[in-house]
Order: structure tokens, then sequence, then C-alpha cells
């Protein structure tokens, strides 16, 4: 489906991110520094809830990282990583918010919309993020 707008928008970035369940399980069982170091609160309370939390752990795992490399970032190291936060909307839609550095770093870059999709499997989570901005 194709829709016509006023204002002419491009993709500014694509990222993509898939990550293997258990990585993340050894990681958040291994060290529980982990958890509150790369999730935000409301990720973790989301999770937490989940029948099989490691699983919807690794789906915003995935998410951060194909986040990143859709704004341009070539060092995760450098980010707070509970600053991009996925989130629902009531229907089940996520979306990613954003907080403080990572906010405004999406903002300099005249960036205007973050679409999110997310898929997982028992092993494995994936996520995809485009993001557009005006164009020139």
């Amino acid at each position: 489906m194709i829709f016509e707008h006023n204002n002419q928008i491009m993709i500014a970035g694509i990222g993509t991110d898939i990550v293997e369940v258990y990585r993340i399980e050894e990681k958040l069982q291994k060290n529980e520094r982990f958890k509150t170091h790369v999730f935000s609160e409301a990720e973790i309370s989301y999770c937490e809830k989940q029948k099989k939390p490691n699983i919807h752990f690794a789906a915003r795992w995935a998410v951060k990282e194909a986040y990143l490399k859709a704004i341009g970032v070539q060092f995760i190291g450098n980010h707070r990583l509970p600053e991009i936060e996925t989130l629902h909307l009531e229907n089940g839609k996520p979306y990613i918010h954003l907080l403080g550095n990572a906010k405004q770093n999406f903002l300099d870059q005249k960036c205007k919309a973050i679409h999110v999709s997310i898929s997982h499997t028992e092993t494995n989570a994936i996520a995809f993020v485009l993001i557009e901005a005006d164009a020139f």
C-alpha cells in the first residue's frame, strides 16, 4: 500500500539483529547487573511477567542492536542501552521509546519516526528497525 504525504520523507537508516536466546539467558544468569545495565525498569517488568522471560529479554536486546545499527552507531559500548526502550501499545504493537542521550542523538540527526518489528521463537529473536527523517 502506498500513501501520499505532503511532506517528503526519506529512510534515514535501517537495522536488523538476530540473537540466540540462550546467549542472553546465560548473560542474565551469570551477572545480575547485566539486566539493569541493558534493560529499563519497564522492560524488565514486562519480560518478567511473561511465561518465558528470556525470549522477551532477547527480543529487546535485538531491538537495541537493530536501533543502533539504524541510527548509525559504530560502537555499542558508548551507549546507555536502557535509554533505548521497547514498549507496547494497547493493541500489542511494539514501539521504541528513547530517553536521555539516545533521544537527543535522534533529534540531533533530524530523525522523525521509528518503526520496529520483533519476532521470536524458542531459540532466536529478531528485530528490524527503520528510521525516517525529513527529506532534504
